[in-house]
């Protein structure tokens, strides 16, 4: 195989800003080798270059690891920015009858093309995706993701009540399909089947109990739903499951819970469920630009790794509002000040490669650049805009660079997306 040689600057993590101050390496004239997909060797340019290797020259721009989504809505993507609803009225209103046109495959085709290329335009190279109740928006998603060859993790939703006929199926028929889907695409290239109950309100006891026997047959697989978003949805929950004692209690119930499980919001907790989603190791996703859109609350991400919880950050589209993780980090940022924290932006971009690669247990292969690592990479220019060029001349550090990607960034930040050593946007 011809060798690859991408010449930038260079920033990856080794731990996290949050816990240590040894936690990244920065090559100011640096180098990423790679060979047939994947990583072979980091380091400065000098060092690192090869005779015969194909250079391809991105300074003065930096380069780190792919950003990684760990929370997303396929189905969404042409109800991004729907005004006006809180949590469950946004679903009924919306989320749940552009779900029903999903049930047409050639929908669902065209659909995951554009979703997969807009994660790609926006950096992001992993992302772990709800489907719709429809076995065919899986199969879509997961041939486009495979075309492009983009490590994907997705599920199809299980619902059976709680929203409108065209989107409903069955306990018996959500585990039907998907066993059906996890016999077809799982472990099948870089593509994950996540088992993918909705959440409480719009499944029964007995689909509960379905997604928790396909938990207990597949424990390598992932699972996926949502916790304690809205007070609202917290009440309505409770109402439909009397006998939990709360609403964690419900998925532990079921077999749900542990280090593969994936919890989105997981706002409104009390101090049983922290500690209960420590014990367990299941992961809570923060979803800062949905949380704020929905006006649904404040995620406390300080207070829950303080109890040893792994937290991700992720875009929710389509209740969340940018399909930019540099525009999620953006509303992570302000969430974590009203709360009296300051996020430092080493920490957010570790969050946003290495933090969520950890969450989804994927940081051997994703998140890095270790060699060996899938060479899942973004491209980014912090003087992209008028805006950021006119704020980027009085930039001394790195650490100032990355806040201004931060908060004025987005796909047009963006210079180049690569996926397994491919580059994925055309060039500029």
């Amino acid at each position: 195989m011809t060798l690859t040689l991408l010449r930038a600057r260079v920033l990856d993590f080794h731990a996290d800003p949050a816990e240590t101050d040894d936690n990244h390496r920065y090559f100011p004239d640096g180098a990423i080798l790679i060979d047939d997909g994947r990583i072979v060797a980091v380091g400065d340019y000098a060092s690192i270059r090869r005779k015969g290797a194909v250079e391809i020259d991105h300074r003065p721009h930096l380069i780190l690891p792919g950003f990684v989504d760990p929370h997303i809505h396929f189905p969404q993507v042409q109800v991004i920015a729907s005004w006006g609803a809180q949590l469950l009225d946004w679903l009924q209103n919306y989320t749940f009858p552009e779900e029903a046109r999903f049930a047409d495959d050639d929908h669902a085709e065209a659909m995951a093309g554009r979703f997969c290329d807009l994660l790609l335009m926006h950096g992001t190279t992993t992302a772990c995706a709800f489907a719709s109740s429809h076995p065919g928006s899986v199969d879509a998603l997961f041939t486009a993701a495979q075309s492009r060859g983009m490590a994907m993790l997705a599920g199809k939703v299980m619902m059976d009540r709680g929203a409108i006929p065209e989107v409903h199926d069955t306990a018996q028929s959500s585990y039907d399909d998907s066993n059906a889907l996890i016999a077809r695409w799982h472990g099948r290239g870089r593509l994950n089947y996540v088992i993918t109950p909705r959440f409480a309100i719009t499944s029964t006891p007995e689909q509960l109990e379905a997604a928790g026997a396909l938990a207990r047959e597949n424990p390598h697989l992932h699972i996926q739903t949502h916790l304690s978003e809205n007070l609202a949805e917290i009440d309505h929950t409770l109402s439909l499951y009397p006998k939990a004692r709360d609403y964690l209690d419900i998925y532990d119930h079921y077999g749900l819970l542990g280090p593969r499980s994936l919890m989105g919001h997981a706002i409104h907790l009390s101090a049983r469920e922290v500690a209960l989603m420590a014990e367990t190791g299941t992961r809570a996703i923060h979803c800062p630009t949905s949380n704020l859109f929905l006006g649904s609350g404040l995620f406390d991400d300080a207070g829950l790794r303080a109890a040893g919880v792994v937290t991700g950050v992720a875009t929710d589209v389509g209740g969340g509002t940018s399909y930019s993780l540099l525009q999620t980090l953006n509303e992570a940022y302000k969430i974590a000040q009203m709360r009296g924290v300051n996020l430092h932006p080493l920490a957010a971009f570790h969050w946003a490669t290495r933090g969520n690669a950890i969450a989804l247990g994927m940081a051997d292969r994703i998140g890095t650049l270790v060699p060996g690592s899938d060479a899942d990479l973004v491209v980014l220019n912090a003087r992209a805009t008028p805006a950021m060029a006119l704020r980027a001349e009085r930039i001394e550090t790195l650490a100032q660079e990355l806040f201004l990607l931060q908060i004025l960034g987005d796909d047009r930040a963006v210079a180049q997306t690569y996926v397994a050593g491919k580059p994925m946007r055309p060039a500029a």
